[in-house]
Order: structure tokens, then sequence, then C-alpha cells
């Protein structure tokens, strides 16, 4: 998935069990769709707590955040709960919607590329963050990008 493709519209269940699509969660404006390996490490936590700390200005763009990765619901139900996370994770436990946008590994434990998305409302990509280590990069290009836009 590049700058300019069009994501594919899914549905996954999110961190209470209720399934979401990105089709809706795009009716609202821009989505800042995150993957990471997985729940309760230190290098996703710290990056999906920054992504929480920084709500406000998320909200002043109008984009939603939402965190995706290969834990099962009830992983991610609690990995939200510890950190008091206010945008959906959602659970993509076979890799289907990871396969789609290309951040599938075929190793274990940690299938899944540390990658962000920021998506339009009409489903075009309009930006791609890269970086394994750099935990709070992927929330600050989203933002700057999404500044830039206006």
């Amino acid at each position: 998935m590049q700058i300019g493709d069009l994501a594919p519209d899914f549905s996954l269940a999110d961190d209470q069990g209720v399934e979401r699509r990105l089709s809706d969660f795009l009716a609202d404006g821009p989505v800042v769709l995150f993957f990471y390996p997985a729940a309760m490490t230190s290098g996703c936590t710290a990056e999906s707590c920054h992504f929480r700390d920084l709500a406000a200005e998320f909200a002043a763009v109008g984009a939603q955040r939402v965190g995706i990765s290969p834990d099962a619901v009830s992983k991610q139900r609690e990995f939200s709960a510890k950190h008091s996370f206010d945008y959906p994770l959602l659970s993509d436990v076979d890799g289907v919607v990871a396969k789609q946008f290309g951040v599938w590994r075929r190793f274990v434990p940690l299938h899944t590329k540390r990658q962000t998305f920021v998506i339009g409302p009409d489903r075009r990509v309009l930006e791609v963050v890269k970086s394994e280590l750099n935990f709070t990069a992927h929330a600050d290009v989203a933002l700057k990008v999404l500044r830039e836009r206006g």
C-alpha cells in the first residue's frame, strides 16, 4: 500500500468485540490506521500512548486514530483498559487486513510490521509511515500530513 492507493475496506472486531468497518470510520473524516506488532510490549505501548496523548491534536484536524494488531479481542481490551486509550484497537488475529496493507510478516512472534497509514475520507492513502524503532514518529508524521492538508 502506497500513497495514492485506495485502501481496502474491511471489517474487524474492536477491543469490545464490536465489528467495525473502515468505511464507517471514514464517514467522519480521515483515519490514522496504525499497525503494531503486539499489545502490552514496550515499543507498542510507547507508540499507542503517544497516539493517546495527542488526542486533542488529532481532534483539531478531524482525524480518528485506530490501532490494529494480531492480538485477540481480550488482549486488546486489556491493553486499552490498562492505558486508558480513547480510540479503538482492532483485532486482526489471522492477519487478513495486515496482508491487504502489505504489513504481514511470516515469522513469529511479531507478524505485523509497525506501519501507519493516513487515509483520506475517499479511502485514498495520504501517507505511509514506516519505522520499527521510532515509536513517536508515527503519530507525529500523521499529524504533520493532516495539518498540511488543511
